[in-house]
This record gives structure tokens, sequence and C-alpha cells, in this order.
């Protein structure tokens, strides 16, 4: 059986349509929400590269007399940098406590993390503290504040030393 031209484009059209009204349907059904109705996320997003985890050391005036010309720098600097810890609290309890670990074969780039926790809505008090030296004990960054979340707002904590260190958004 032939088809008419008019028909061929009709039969097109319809199953163009069809497709159109099954995607327009999946595309808001079923509903689908990452958060549920009362909650707001705790979103932290690292990406910093740690101070670095050794100290350089100068090097003697034998040691670089074995060394070829072209290497003979004075100051022996290791590459690999310190990972990066972040410990979040919400109202007094550790909810992320965790390590960052530099990029690189050589342990030389910077850390990154991500980590996201759904929270309630209402008051809290949070506190962010990170250390990126691991030549130091404690935390070198801390930052404490008292944060309404409204039902559906994303509250953002970032590192930056170069802007102050903990950054809350």
């Amino acid at each position: 059986m032939r088809w008419s031209e008019p028909a061929r484009y009709a039969a097109q059209a319809a199953l163009y349509a069809a497709f159109a009204a099954v995607v327009g349907y999946f595309s808001t059904q079923p509903a689908f929400s990452l958060l549920r109705s009362n909650e707001g996320l705790l979103r932290l997003s690292i990406l910093a590269p740690g101070k670095p985890r050794f100290e350089c050391r100068q090097r003697t005036p034998e040691e670089l007399a074995k060394m070829p010309p072209q290497m003979r720098a004075q100051a022996d600097c290791p590459r690999e940098r310190s990972a990066v810890h972040v410990r979040v609290e919400l109202d007094g309890v550790a909810v992320i406590d965790s390590e960052f670990p530099p990029a690189g074969l050589s342990r030389d780039g910077a850390a990154a993390g991500y980590r996201r926790l759904p929270v309630p809505g209402g008051t809290h008090e949070l506190k962010v503290q990170v250390n990126d030296d691991a030549r130091r004990s404690g935390f070198l960054y801390e930052r404490a504040e008292r944060i309404a979340i409204v039902p559906g707002q994303v509250v953002l904590i970032d590192f930056n030393p170069e802007k102050g260190g903990v950054l809350i958004r």
C-alpha cells in the first residue's frame, strides 16, 4: 500500500505530536523534589590548596657540588601539600568531619570536596572549622553563625584563605 503525500505528512505530524505529549508529561510527572517541604540544604564545597606539607631545607655546598649545574637550587622544597580538614557542627553536633586530600600524582594540587546535607527549616547554630596545614594541630580557621533556614533555601559553606577563610552564604 502506498500512502499519498498529504497522508504521510499527517501521520508524521501525529507521531511528532504524540512524542511531544509523552515528553511533556514526563517532564512534570511524577512530581519529584530533592528536599522535603520543610527542609533546606547545607552544602559544603571546597576547592583549596593546602599549605606545603614539609618545610624547605637549604642544601649544603657539598650537595650542590654533586648536582648538575642546571639543578643547583639553594632550597629543596617538597611539592606535597597538606590535606584540608573540615569540621561542620550544627546545633553543637558534628554533621561533617572530613579530610580532603590534595589532588595530583605528587599530591601537590588543590584539595576538592563536596558534601550536601538536608537540614530542617528554622534557626540553627552553625560552626565551621578548617585546618589546611598538617604541620599545625587544631583548626586554623573558624566561623560560627546563627542562621535561619527557610524551606528550600541552600546555605553554601566555602573556604578561601585569601578572603578570610570560611565563607557562609
